[in-house]
């Protein structure tokens, strides 16, 4: 039945993805959100996926080639952390990514990028939204200034989940794009085999209190779908070339 309705959605919302190169002469960064144990790695939290998923599996793969490939340039990244105070809520979701525990650090996968001081941000929020989460006490965000700082032009931006965090931190970088806030920047582009959503059945979902489903494939198509109408690029691959 699910597989049947992801068609339809994908026939009457067809969505148009593209090859992306990314060229030495114009300034790029990569954004990886929440790519972390609680959402990604098997049985780490009351988030992470139950048992090995193929979309999350290929997410952090793709994700884990662009950072090698990011910080042998000395390209700029950013990684957003989802990490939240304990007594924190976050309806309608369970506890989760609570600060100072495995599920709020990178993936296996990508824990060496925290080495690479060099060119990796890490930006550790306690929101959905990345954008939202830079913003410091004093009113300045360290994701503005960093994008400002770095003169960046193309921001890449690959994670979980893509119709959860990664479309509301494009949805706000686009608007703060169009306000003039983020003067360097010129094209926010999502890397669809770069991103991933959980899935969530009926039911299951039916049975506990204050859920909905979430149907994986669905909704990832939503997020990508969404994205796009915002104004983003959706990229289906992803190359380096010299000169744009």
């Amino acid at each position: 039945m699910v597989s049947r309705t992801v068609e339809l959605l994908k026939k009457e919302l067809p969505l148009e993805q593209e090859s992306v190169e990314l060229c030495d002469d114009v300034v790029t960064g990569l954004v990886l959100v929440d790519i972390i144990n609680g959402f990604c790695t098997v049985g780490a939290g009351n988030l992470a996926p139950l048992e090995p998923n193929q979309q999350i599996s290929g997410m952090i793969e793709e994700s884990a080639k662009l950072a090698r490939v990011f910080c042998g340039k000395k390209w700029p990244i950013m990684a957003f952390l989802d990490s939240h105070r304990p007594e924190q809520q976050e309806h309608p979701y369970p506890s989760h990514c609570v600060a100072g525990t495995q599920e709020s650090n990178l993936v296996p996968d990508l824990q060496w990028i925290e080495e690479n001081k060099e060119n990796v941000t890490i930006r550790r929020k306690d929101c959905y939204d990345g954008y939202i989460g830079s913003i410091e006490r004093d009113g300045s965000n360290v994701f503005v200034d960093w994008v400002n700082t770095n003169k960046i032009k193309v921001l890449l931006v690959v994670g979980v989940c893509t119709d959860i965090c990664v479309l509301d931190f494009v949805c706000s970088t686009l608007s703060a794009k169009n306000r003039g806030f983020l003067t360097p920047l010129e094209d926010v582009i999502v890397y669809s085999r770069g991103c991933a959503t959980f899935d969530f059945p009926d039911h299951i979902a039916r049975n506990i209190k204050d859920s909905i489903t979430h149907p994986q494939e669905l909704m990832h198509h939503v997020g990508l779908y969404m994205a796009k109408g915002r104004g983003a690029k959706i990229a289906r691959e992803v190359s380096f070339g010299i000169h744009a």
